[in-house]
């Protein structure tokens, strides 16, 4: 069997195109008209409608919005619309649709739904002539340009970049536009762990589950990241809060059991570290993302974030681990990285 070559696939490509294309979207004026419109409308909250690596963008959302503005988020569950005929009432909050293709029937007819009773309707697609972002009051384009490989990743960064400007322009705050402005560079910093990562994949070959943990803001990379293993590796790959794993799925957990553990600087670092020293106590085997000299030393595989990203924006940056992770473990299993087995580029569910 001849082992996939990772950096000659277009995943990898479409990876290492994630710091051009946040500077890009970062200078669109999009966000700041949407911003406007949306500040004048009032939504008492906001609904996000998605599936897939869409739906850990709205969990990042449903974080980003309740910290930075106090704004409560729902995420939708799309089925009641499509499968019951029973759609809620959407009254008084301004409805998202996330889709990187903009075709998903069911979170299309989330956003026909809220228009049906008169309410804003926002579209963050990669497609501005698709159904979603034609139904959509206002679309957000993500300028990632087509994104060839199925498992998703300049996509995923650029829905959490697009979410994070319009939460800056909604707080009409220019510190937080600055540190976004630093995404770039912190995301091409981030891609250097690709030849650590690359030399220490094959200790991986084996692995058959693992978990991954982060909590706040890194609750939606957990996911995201154990989305791409799956996806990528065929590893049966759990995400969890760091609080949800100690109620009951912590008693797994074993001599060299293989956790991957995102601890960035901020609110959320004291309770992950005391979980990764109790873990680390039982032998596991720590994968860890952080830019903590002291997390990083209970790693058998150490991968150093950045300093100085705020916490609300280290997801952008920690998932590249991530997605190198899965990258270079996928190319040591002999997977195909461009086009995992059983999936499309396109999901259409209903």
């Amino acid at each position: 069997m001849i082992t996939p070559q990772p950096t000659d696939s277009i995943l990898a490509q479409e990876i290492r195109q994630q710091p051009e294309i946040i500077a890009r979207l970062i200078d669109q004026p999009q966000f700041a008209e949407v911003a406007a419109a949306l500040r004048a409308a009032k939504p008492s909250y906001l609904v996000l409608a998605a599936r897939g690596s869409s739906d850990n963008a709205a969990r990042y959302a449903q974080y980003l919005f309740g910290v930075q503005l106090g704004v409560p988020v729902a995420l939708a569950a799309p089925s009641i619309s499509t499968l019951y005929n029973s759609p809620p009432r959407y009254r008084d909050s301004v409805v998202i649709g996330i889709s990187q293709s903009g075709q998903a029937a069911d979170v299309l007819q989330v956003l026909k739904d809220a228009a049906a009773q008169g309410v804003p309707t926002v579209a963050l697609t990669n497609a501005p002539d698709s159904p979603m972002a034609q139904q959509a009051d206002y679309h957000l384009d993500l300028h990632a340009d087509l994104e060839r490989s199925v498992a998703a990743t300049k996509t995923y960064t650029a829905q959490l970049t697009a979410f994070a400007l319009l939460a800056a322009h909604l707080a009409e705050d220019e510190a937080l536009l600055a540190q976004v402005r630093q995404l770039p560079d912190w995301l091409a910093q981030a891609l250097s762990l690709a030849p650590a990562i690359e030399q220490r994949a094959e200790r991986f070959r084996f692995m058959t589950h693992c978990v991954v943990l982060g909590r706040g803001y890194n609750y939606a990379t957990a996911f995201e990241i154990a989305l791409k293993i799956k996806e990528l590796t065929y590893v049966i790959a759990e995400p969890y809060s760091s609080a949800d794993f100690r109620h009951g799925p912590k008693a797994m957990i074993e001599e060299d059991f293989p956790i991957i553990a995102l601890l960035p600087d901020g609110a959320t670092f004291p309770d992950m570290y005391a979980l990764l020293q109790e873990m680390h106590g039982r032998g596991a085997d720590l994968t860890v993302i952080s830019p903590a000299s002291e997390a990083l030393a209970l790693a058998h595989l150490p991968l150093p974030l950045p300093q100085g990203i705020p916490e609300w924006l280290s997801p952008i940056v920690a998932v590249v681990a991530g997605q190198l992770l899965a990258l270079h473990v996928a190319a040591v299993k002999g997977n195909p990285l461009d086009a995992p087995r059983h999936l499309t580029k396109v999901t259409q569910t209903r």
